[in-house]
C-alpha cells in the first residue's frame, strides 16, 4: 500500500474521524473517509417500549440530543398514525429551529472559523482599523477601539505564557491564512461573545423541554403544559423569556454572524472553485404547518419541503419518498459490518442489521499507518439515495429551497451572491457550504418569530393543549406497526426507522447526516460526500499541516459522536461492554 497523508483525528468535531488522502504530487487525488467509532444504540433499544425510545436515542449523540429525540418520537407516532396538536407542533418547530441557530453559530466561530482566522495575527492588529471595520458591516454595539483593544490584550496573556487554551493545536502562519490582522481580531473578539451568547440561547429548550442538553420529549406532544396562571406550567413570564431569546437570536445572526461570513468569505473566493464534491442534494423536509391535521404525512404543510436534486440541476426537485424501500438503502461494502445476505446487498432500514464485524472486514489492529480501503474502513455504513451516494445538510436545503421558488431564500442567496461577485455555481463549494449554512440560520431565525406569533395566539384563544393522550395506551396499538421519524436536522436528514412487534421495539435503524456525508465507498466504489468533495481541486501546501482538509470537512460540520471506545497509547482495549 502506498503511503497517504493522514489526518487522525480531524480535530473541532464531535467524536472521531480519520481521513486519510492519496496525494499526486501536491494534489489529493483520492480521499478515504474513515468514522472510528461504533453506535450500538440501536441493539440497545430491541425489546423495549417504544414510548421510551426517545430517552435512549438522545444518547446516540452528545450535542445533537434534541434532534434524535425528536427523530425517535416522530418514527413512534409515524408507526401509530398518532396526531399532534398543534401547540405541540409549534413548541417542537422552536425547539428545532433555536438547536438550528445556536448549532450554526458555535459551529461557525468555533469549530471553522479557525480554518480561515488567524489567531495569533490578530495581536498585530491596530484596534481603531478593526473598530471601523467591524462597524462598516453592522451596527452591533460591541465595536469600539477600546473593546478590541482589551480583547488583543487577553489573547496576548494567552500567547506570552505559552499557553493559548482554546486556540492551541492550530496551523498558525499558515500561508493559506489571507485576513487582514483587523478582521483576525474582530473574528477573534466574536468568537468570544459568541461563548456567552449561547449560554442564554439554550434557555429555550430548558423551558419547552425541562432542562438541557436531552430536553424532554413525549410521544403524542409536548411534555410542556400551558398554563399562564401557573408557576409549574409554562406561563406568561416564561412565553416573554422566549421572546426574548428569539430577538436575542435574530440580533446576533444579523448583526454578528451573516456579516463575518461575507466578510470572510471576501478574502477566500478561490474556495468557490473546490470542494464540489457528489452534485447530489438529498432533503428529507421538516417543519410541520400547525394547521388542524397536519403532520409529517403531509408534505404539502411543511416549511422546508422534501426533495432530491441529481447532478446540480436546479430545474428540477425530485419527489423523496423515504418509507419506498428501492430507495433508502444502506450498504456495507466499505464497512465494518456484516449482512446476512453478503457485504454487497443493500438493505432499507425497516430491513436493516447491525451486526458488528471489525475483525472478519479487514480492521487492522492498532496502531496502524493506514487503512485497507480495498476492505472495511469504517464503522459508518452507506446509505444510498436510488443508488446514489447524496450529501445532505444546510447547503441541500438552501439549494431545494432556492429551486421550489421559496422567496427568502432567494432573495438572500442571489444578494450574497451579487456581493460576493460569484455566480451560482459557487453554491456547490466549499466556501459555498459555509455560506449556505449561515444563510440558513438568519432564514430560521427570522421564521422562529411565526410560529412564536401563532402560539401566542393560540394560547389568547384559549388552546393550551399540547397532548395528545388518544394512543398513549400500548393496548390500543395493531400487533405489528413500523414508522419512520424524519427530520431536517442542523446537518442534515435524520430519519430513525422503527418496527414495533407485540407494543416493543423488534428492530429499530437510525440512517443520520453524518452516514450520508461521512460514510465510506459502497459496492460500485462511489465515494461518500466527505471523499467526493477532498478529491475535488485539494492542493495541500504542506501535508504536515492540512489546513486545506480541515477547511473542506468542517464546511460539512461533521459530527460523529455517536458511542464512546478506550484504548491505551498502545491500542489495547481498556474496556468492554457487554449488550445482554
Amino acid at each position: 500500500m502506498t503511503e497517504r497523508v493522514v489526518v487522525d483525528p480531524i480535530t473541532r468535531i464531535e467524536g472521531h474521524l480519520r481521513i486519510e488522502a492519496q496525494m499526486n504530487g501536491k494534489q489529493i487525488e483520492s480521499a478515504y473517509s474513515s468514522g472510528t467509532m461504533v453506535r450500538g444504540i440501536e441493539l440497545i433499544l430491541q425489546g423495549r417500549d417504544p414510548r421510551d425510545a426517545w430517552a435512549f436515542a438522545q444518547r446516540i449523540c452528545g450535542v445533537c440530543t434534541l434532534v434524535h429525540g425528536i427523530a425517535s418520537v416522530r418514527a413512534v407516532e409515524d408507526a401509530l398514525d398518532y396526531e399532534i396538536p398543534a401547540n405541540a407542533q409549534l413548541i417542537r418547530n422552536l425547539m428545532i429551529a433555536s438547536q438550528y441557530v445556536h448549532d450554526h453559530v458555535m459551529h461557525f466561530y468555533h469549530l471553522h472559523a479557525l480554518d480561515w482566522v488567524d489567531v495569533v495575527s490578530a495581536l498585530g492588529a491596530d484596534p481603531k482599523a478593526t473598530s471601523e471595520l467591524a462597524q462598516g458591516l453592522s451596527s452591533w454595539p460591541k465595536s469600539s477601539p477600546g473593546y478590541f483593544a482589551d480583547t488583543q490584550k487577553r489573547l496576548k496573556t494567552f500567547v506570552e505564557a505559552g499557553q493559548l487554551g482554546i486556540f492551541a493545536k492550530a496551523y498558525w502562519g499558515h500561508p493559506a491564512y489571507k485576513l487582514p490582522p483587523e478582521a483576525n481580531l474582530m473574528a477573534v473578539s466574536h468568537y468570544l461573545e459568541a461563548l456567552e451568547w449561547q449560554r442564554n440561547v439554550v434557555k429555550l429548550h430548558a423551558i419547552f423541554g425541562g432542562k438541557n442538553p436531552h430536553p424532554m420529549f413525549l410521544v403524542g406532544g409536548t411534555p410542556s403544559p400551558i398554563d399562564l396562571e401557573s408557576d409549574s406550567a409554562i406561563n406568561a413570564e416564561k412565553l416573554a423569556q422566549v421572546q426574548s431569546i428569539i430577538d436575542n437570536m435574530r440580533n446576533f445572526v444579523d448583526q454578528v454572524y451573516v456579516p463575518d461570513t461575507i466578510a470572510v468569505a471576501g478574502f477566500y473566493k478561490d474556495w468557490f472553485g473546490r470542494g464540489e464534491g457528489l452534485g447530489n442534494f438529498l432533503v428529507y423536509g421538516d417543519f410541520p404547518s400547525a394547521e388542524p391535521g397536519s403532520n409529517l404525512r403531509d408534505p404539502t404543510s411543511w416549511w422546508i419541503p422534501p426533495g432530491a436534486i441529481v447532478d446540480r440541476n436546479l430545474s428540477e426537485v425530485q419527489d423523496v419518498d423515504l418509507r419506498a424501500e428501492a430507495e433508502v438503502q444502506e450498504f456495507v461494502a466499505h464497512s465494518w459490518y456484516d449482512y446476512e445476505g453478503g457485504k454487497d446487498t443493500g438493505l432499507h432500514p425497516w430491513q436493516g442489521e447491525t451486526k458488528l464485524d471489525y475483525k472478519g472486514r479487514g480492521g487492522p489492529d492498532a496502531p496502524y499507518k493506514q487503512l485497507n480501503v480495498e476492505d472495511g474502513y469504517s464503522w459508518l455504513k452507506s446509505p444510498r439515495w436510488k443508488g446514489r451516494a447524496m450529501e445532505v445538510g444546510p447547503l441541500a436545503r438552501v439549494l431545494v429551497l432556492y429551486a421550489k421558488g421559496d422567496e427568502a431564500t432567494r432573495a438572500l442567496v442571489d444578494s450574497t451572491l451579487s456581493t460576493l461577485g460569484a455566480d451560482k455555481r459557487a453554491l456547490f463549494s466549499t466556501l459555498g457550504r459555509t455560506a449556505a449554512r449561515t444563510l440558513e440560520t438568519k432564514l430560521i431565525a427570522d421564521k422562529m418569530q411565526s410560529w412564536m406569533d401563532t402560539l401566542n395566539a393560540n394560547i389568547k384563544a384559549g388552546n393550551t393543549r399540547t397532548f395528545n393522550e388518544k394512543l398513549w395506551d400500548p393496548s390500543t396499538w395493531p400487533k405489528e406497526a413500523r414508522g419512520v421519524g424524519f427530520m431536517e436536522a442542523p446537518r442534515g436528514g435524520l430519519a430513525h426507522y422503527i418496527v414495533i412487534r407485540d407494543q416493543k421495539i423488534d428492530n429499530y435503524q437510525a440512517v443520520v447526516p453524518s452516514t450520508w456525508n461521512a460514510g465510506p465507498r459502497d459496492t460500485q466504489n462511489q465515494p461518500g460526500a466527505y471523499e467526493a468533495a477532498l478529491q475535488d481541486n485539494h492542493e495541500l501546501h504542506d501535508p504536515q499541516q492540512p489546513v486545506e482538509i480541515l477547511r473542506t470537512i468542517h464546511s460539512f460540520d461533521p459530527c460523529i459522536a455517536c458511542a464512546v471506545h478506550l484504548t491505551d497509547e498502545d491500542g489495547e482495549e481498556m474496556l468492554q461492554v457487554k449488550v445482554r
